[in-house]
């Protein structure tokens, strides 16, 4: 059909989330190895326009509100050419792993987004 299938959309949120954190000095691995997972709880996406083969995608990634023990994210994903394909939203929960329970949301990220 020449089009990206739709369950793809949930990898370029998680490309977006993963930089995202990255620009922050902080990686998953990073947290996992400190001992905080972060699952996904919920995933919204509401399409715009189909993104085609060999386009070029952009992810804006923004946070919703300071997170707690859950951290919300939204998503704008742009073409080439500046046009929005769709937007969405994830939430995450902290969980500890040691005792596999939520958590609050670790000192260090809440530091690097100045909150």
């Amino acid at each position: 059909m020449g089009v990206v299938y739709h369950g793809n959309y949930a990898q370029f949120f998680e490309l977006g989330r993963t930089e995202w954190m990255r620009s922050l000095g902080i990686t998953y691995k990073d947290m996992e190895n400190s001992g905080i997972m972060m699952p996904v709880i919920s995933l919204n996406c509401i399409f715009k326009k189909s993104a085609l083969y060999d386009d070029v995608l952009t992810i804006h990634v923004s946070l919703k509100k300071k997170p707690m023990a859950k951290i919300e994210f939204d998503y704008l994903i742009k073409n080439q050419d500046d046009e929005l394909i769709c937007t969405g939203n994830t939430s995450l929960a902290f969980i500890d792993m040691e005792k596999n329970k939520p958590t609050r949301c670790p000192n260090y990220l809440l530091e690097s987004l100045r909150f």
